[in-house]
């Protein structure tokens, strides 16, 4: 399977975005995990495991008698995890290149599986929760986190430079057959295909620039920008200068930034 072309690409930019990503939500996504029962001696997939952050936690949970099976259509991300992998001496993690549009998982009886916002990019969401309850035994977790709406990502004071930049997100997110606002749908979806959801918790924030966790957000405005101007989605011009914009709010410590509204989901596969 060629290279695909995600809308938010898979350059060197993108990977260190993605890291961020992950630091900031690391803490989130253990609790989950072990929430859901993940640990020494279980068999977990990492659905959509991009560049792998998550994958490697995962396979530090499953311990020496567990495995964590890397699932992505990215050969460059997969490459990307392999070589993290290899430098942390972590031999219990297998790749496996996959559209998830169009292929079956190629792993069944499996624990658990981890997914951060990957349903959102799919074209089909509820064949990808079939697909998962395929691959899990009877009583395996889904653990998930998702956006429920994005449009909640504002700043105070208000931006209308800003606002437009998260609606042409938007827009060319759903041009590109995803819906970013996919865990509104989530929980319904999974109860239809056999699960049972024992667990659901909104998160929004409010940061100030001072936050750490200000850097995930600004991480995806910097990049993100220029993935737009680059798919034509709006000129350079308007690129730089809604940057420019963006800098300017940040360096006021009286500034705020509403965070997506996003939902971690825990459901068991009974059916």
């Amino acid at each position: 399977m060629a290279e695909p072309e995600y809308v938010l690409g898979t350059h060197d930019e993108e990977v260190a975005r993605l890291g961020v990503q992950h630091q900031v939500w690391r803490d989130r996504m253990l609790q989950l995990c072990r929430e859901a029962g993940f640990g020494q001696g279980s068999k977990l997939v990492d659905l959509g495991c991009g560049p792998g952050f998550a994958t490697l936690d995962l396979a530090e949970l499953a311990g020496g008698t567990g495995s964590v099976v890397a699932v992505d259509q990215s050969l460059r991300f997969l490459a990307a995890l392999r070589a993290a992998a290899s430098a942390r001496s972590l031999r219990n993690i297998e790749t496996r290149q996959v559209n998830l549009d169009a292929w079956e998982l190629p792993v069944s009886d499996v624990d658990g599986v981890w997914c951060r916002w990957v349903a959102a990019f799919v074209a089909d969401p509820e064949a990808l929760v079939e697909k998962v309850r395929h691959a899990l035994k009877p009583g395996g977790v889904f653990a998930v986190q998702e956006y429920v709406h994005y449009a909640t990502w504002r700043l105070s004071p208000r931006s209308p430079a800003f606002e437009e930049f998260v609606r042409l997100v938007i827009d060319a997110w759903r041009r590109s057959g995803g819906e970013p606002d996919i865990g509104l749908d989530l929980p319904r979806l999974l109860e239809r295909h056999g699960f049972a959801v024992e667990r659901v918790r909104p998160i929004v924030e409010m940061l100030t620039p001072a936050m750490a966790a200000w850097q995930w957000p600004r991480a995806f405005v910097e990049t993100g920008l220029q993935r737009l101007a680059s798919l034509g989605t709006m000129s350079q011009a308007a690129a730089d200068a809604t940057w420019a914009s963006f800098l300017e709010a940040e360096r006021d410590p009286q500034t705020r930034m509403v965070t997506p509204l996003t939902v971690q989901i825990l459901a068991r596969r009974i059916s």
